[in-house]
């Protein structure tokens, strides 16, 4: 896969082809912030990615703000959704996360604390187009 990506993907399964190439590149120390409408599948292809490197059940960090598993590489999973103020990541030592150089880590919502992200990272965007098609676009900068 090469980085810059943009594809539509039309079903389920071209999402589960992508996330396994996507996850195919990824290594330890990767930071990925996922930006998408809610429904878009941000969750799904996490999960997707984390099956790849052998972790089955995985579960949206909504009221946990993240969780973390530990198989083949170990992945700190965030999610933005309902946090009102960038304290509350600081409370939860989210700067360690950042420069947890073992660890892949996902942010979901990552644009509601775009200020708090670090530079040279994989930005993931997620276009809705009807019930069963997604743009997903990727950048790095």
């Amino acid at each position: 896969m090469e980085i810059p990506f943009n594809k539509i993907v039309n079903s389920e399964k071209e999402t589960l082809q992508f996330a396994e190439s996507f996850a195919e590149i990824l290594k330890a120390g990767d930071i990925v912030a996922f930006t998408g409408d809610l429904g878009t599948g941000k969750t799904f292809i996490v999960k997707a990615i984390a099956k790849y490197f052998g972790i089955k059940d995985v579960t949206s960090p909504t009221f946990s703000l993240v969780n973390t598993y530990d198989e083949k590489v170990k992945i700190n999973h965030f999610d933005f959704y309902r946090i009102k103020k960038i304290e509350e990541l600081y409370d939860i030592g989210f700067e360690e996360y950042l420069i947890d150089n073992s660890a892949i880590t996902f942010i979901e919502w990552a644009e509601m604390f775009e200020e708090i992200l670090p530079p040279n990272i994989y930005r993931i965007t997620i276009k809705y187009i009807d019930d069963s098609k997604r743009e997903i676009i990727i950048i790095k900068k």
